[in-house]
């Protein structure tokens, strides 16, 4: 029986992977804490005993967006140069490799109907990748060859309830994939207002002080309070009220997470990694949850219906 052995809501932004020198220049001369944040999370728990605390990892991403289902990669291995779309100059042709896990991947695809939901494997070499997924592998991944690497995608016509049952499928293929002890990482930013062109520049500082707005960086520091005290059942019922600071992907990313951890009966308290930083007016952060001794949640989930319709060929 496979197992959930930890899970995190970390910060990918691009600033991470720049040249030490071009961080320095674009933050008042000091390192920007989210690059020495993962390097802690790595050796804490990355590298901890790492041939036996965990063999896989799936990343939430909150950058790949899908339309009609779920899509989970489902490569024997990923391997190639990485050029960012949205920011090509600081994200050039970054080599990675690392091995998938396509048991995992067609196991939690076979959930789907059991939680009313569309979820698909997909082998395709030619699948793209995003830097939501590739800039935490270079520094939680890389160089630890034997660790697998799964991403699943957010849907961009789901709503909650759509990526709480993604999560409830992603728990169940977890647990029924048998020896698996498997890291979840919710990849994204709290709220995601970017200052506008003309005045960006004068914002790239990774102080909060330059968070889009007061509000915004109010309502992002009352929930990683609330993280730390384990409060998710406060997360997810005042999502509406978060909704109104635009947190990246609707949060789709952390509610994926939510609902494979136990939703609203999950009390893991969180672990921050680094400070609390700016990005151009979003808020970042890097929380990590260890498993609580009695598991993630003491509850059981029902099922939810299974969908009555095909896979929509679109």
């Amino acid at each position: 029986m496979g197992e959930i052995v930890g899970a995190g809501l970390l910060a990918h932004v691009p600033t991470i992977v720049l040249p030490e020198a071009d961080r320095l220049e674009l933050n008042e001369g000091k390192e920007i804490t989210l690059v020495t944040g993962l390097r802690q999370l790595r050796e804490d728990v990355f590298e901890r005993d790492a041939a036996d605390e965990y063999d896989t990892v799936v990343v939430l991403d909150s950058h790949w967006a899908t339309t009609v289902e779920f899509v989970v990669t489902a490569q024997r291995r990923r391997a190639g140069l990485f050029t960012s779309e949205e920011l090509p100059r600081g994200m050039c042709r970054m080599p990675y490799d690392f091995p998938g896990d396509p048991e995992l991947a067609h196991s939690i695809a076979s959930f789907a109907d059991r939680h009313g939901t569309w979820i698909t494997a997909i082998e395709d070499d030619y699948l793209p990748i995003y830097y939501a997924t590739i800039n935490l592998w270079k520094f939680l991944g890389e160089g630890l060859p034997d660790k697998r690497w799964v991403t699943i995608g957010v849907c961009q016509t789901g709503d909650m309830e759509d990526h709480l049952r993604l999560g409830r499928a992603l728990a169940d293929g977890i647990a029924a994939t048998p020896g698996r002890r498997v890291l979840l990482i919710a990849s994204g930013a709290l709220s995601h207002t970017f200052w506008p062109l003309r005045e960006l520049r004068d914002h790239e500082s990774s102080d909060p002080v330059h968070i889009r707005t007061p509000q915004a960086r109010e309502a992002d520091h009352e929930r990683i309070e609330w993280f730390k005290e384990g409060r998710h059942d406060k997360v997810l019922d005042t999502m509406d009220e978060f909704w109104r600071f635009k947190p990246e992907a609707k949060f789709s990313h952390y509610l994926m997470m939510a609902g494979a951890l136990g939703e609203r009966a999950c009390v893991a308290r969180a672990r921050q990694y680094g400070e609390y930083e700016n990005s151009v007016g979003t808020g970042q952060v890097h929380l990590w949850f260890d498993r609580p001794a009695a598991g993630w949640t003491g509850t059981g989930r029902p099922a939810a219906p299974s969908p009555r319709t095909p896979h929509s060929r679109v």
